[in-house]
């Protein structure tokens, strides 16, 4: 029966318009975004830049993680949302009106990127260079990196450069000549910008994250479809470690069980550190280490989210290890669940966080009253510390530019109750942590809940961790050592 359902949700995620039907030629997905999608995303860019301007963004650093190991790199997601292109030391130029190259052909946009090298990509993958560039992306004007230097654009022609604020931790290579440390010093001297550039005028900042912020908080049916399924995914994992967390498992287990269904499923990534706190581990927001050896007779929060094609969802559930919440527990459980209720009321086009927020906490604290744990509304914001949600998308706070609730905007509704030990309270509540976390696509007149195949109801959740897991089936040998992590 467990392995069914669990089968039945790979056959409900294969469903999806957008499924991940192999590329016959390269064995690859085939729901990857377009090169439709990204030029659409330039065009709409262009719209909203003012006359005679143009746009820069360019590729994150790549990162060390020790010694002469880096960390997995990941695109800078604006750049990724305007090109598709995924590599480092890479740069791009949109600008308002066409330009004219030195061979009389007119472009509107500019990719630099990484050259081919063979050396190198026998030590960390193919590369796309020019030419893959302008096959798989659909761009015309794309050179090499070590192609700016000398590139004729006479960038004090425009009367506005729009830019972020530039990297601070970008190494220099003194083995490549065009990487992200050179392409930045080129265009700090050929746009001429000062060291206090943000306060100036003729550099937009402010507008780059406005631009941005407007653009990605409207997500297209594309990028819907892939948060779907990013979100899915993560339910999956959710309703599956529900059936399968026992008292005596480790944190780091349970992490290990949500990206192994995630990974099942063709997640690339998680979208952000797993947390995975028992008890009171779990009152730490952004908990990371995961190290318990023990989640014991706890509740176990449970913040992770997967990546599917660069979109990340947030999910959070909160799960008796041993399938009983106790009386304490459950009470705090339902004041989370009846504020996330109220919020959800509220989620359509013209709503604003303000208001989602205020009704959520007003919930939170009428609850916390009830119960004794304090004395008066304000109170509860020490139990209850965090906002109410934020976007998703690229990022799983994803850029906006607006407080106010839009079609087609994809959110988290996220109300929480946090009791540590040694609270000013009687001690029956310290160490209970709940957290409740959804995502839901913004619509007219209400919204559509993209979680909703991992339970949030106290009842259904004790009933999914009470069932069988067919991860259960998966058995190791004893470390020598005797105990985990030894």
């Amino acid at each position: 029966m467990r392995l069914r359902n669990f089968v039945m949700g790979c056959t409900l995620l294969a469903s999806y318009t957008a499924v991940a039907q192999p590329s016959p030629k390269e064995d690859l997905p085939g729901d990857y975004l377009t090169p439709a999608f990204h030029a659409g995303r330039r065009d709409s860019l262009r719209q909203l830049m003012p006359a005679n301007s143009v746009t820069v963004v360019w590729a994150y650093p790549t990162r060390n993680f020790s010694n002469d190991v880096d960390y997995v790199y990941h695109q800078n997601p604006d750049l990724y949302y305007f090109s598709g292109y995924k590599e480092p030391h890479s740069m791009l130029l949109v600008f308002k009106e066409p330009q004219t190259a030195a061979d009389g052909s007119t472009f509107k946009e500019l990719l630099f990127v990484q050259k081919r090298n063979a050396q190198a990509e026998q030590w960390t993958g193919k590369r796309m260079g020019v030419e893959g560039a302008k096959e798989k992306l659909g761009l015309t004007h794309v050179f090499n990196g070590e192609d700016f230097k000398n590139y004729q654009l006479d960038f004090t022609k425009f009367d506005k450069i729009i830019l972020d604020r530039l990297p601070a931790d970008v190494n220099d290579s003194r083995y490549d000549n065009a990487d992200l440390f050179d392409l930045l010093k080129q265009l700090k001297e050929k746009a001429q910008i000062p060291d206090n550039y943000v306060q100036e005028k003729r550099f937009g900042t402010a507008q780059f994250r406005q631009y941005t912020g407007q653009l990605r908080e409207i997500k297209t049916e594309e990028e819907v479809n892939l948060l779907r399924k990013a979100v899915e995914i993560s339910c999956h994992g959710q309703a599956e470690v529900m059936k399968a967390v026992r008292p005596d498992m480790s944190e780091r287990e349970v992490q290990g069980l949500h990206e192994y269904v995630h990974k099942k499923y063709g997640a690339e990534y998680v979208g952000y550190p797993s947390i995975v706190g028992a008890g009171n581990n779990g009152c730490v927001l952004h908990y990371q280490e995961n190290e318990k050896l023990h989640v014991e007779n706890k509740m176990v929060l449970m913040d992770v989210g997967a990546e599917y094609h660069g979109y990340t969802a947030d999910v959070t559930r909160t799960v008796p290890a041993n399938g009983k919440f106790t009386a304490e527990q459950k009470a705090i459980y339902e004041i989370v669940y009846e504020a996330q209720e109220a919020a959800f009321k509220l989620c359509k086009e013209g709503s604003t966080w303000g208001e989602l927020d205020k009704v959520s906490r007003n919930v939170v604290a009428e609850g916390l009253i009830k119960l004794g744990i304090i004395t008066k509304k304000e109170e509860a914001n020490k139990y209850y510390p965090h906002g109410l949600g934020h976007h998703i998308g690229l990022d799983v706070h994803d850029r906006s530019a607006s407080a106010t609730l839009k079609k087609g905007m994809v959110i988290t509704i996220e109300p929480g109750i946090y009791i540590p030990e040694n609270s000013n309270c009687d001690k029956k509540w310290w160490g209970i942590a709940v957290r409740i976390e959804d995502d839901l696509l913004i619509k007219e007149k209400d919204f559509e809940l993209l979680s909703w195949a991992a339970p949030r109801k106290a009842s259904d959740v004790e009933k999914v961790v009470a069932e069988k897991s067919p991860l259960d089936q998966f058995t190791l040998p004893k470390l020598q050592s005797g105990k985990k992590g030894f």
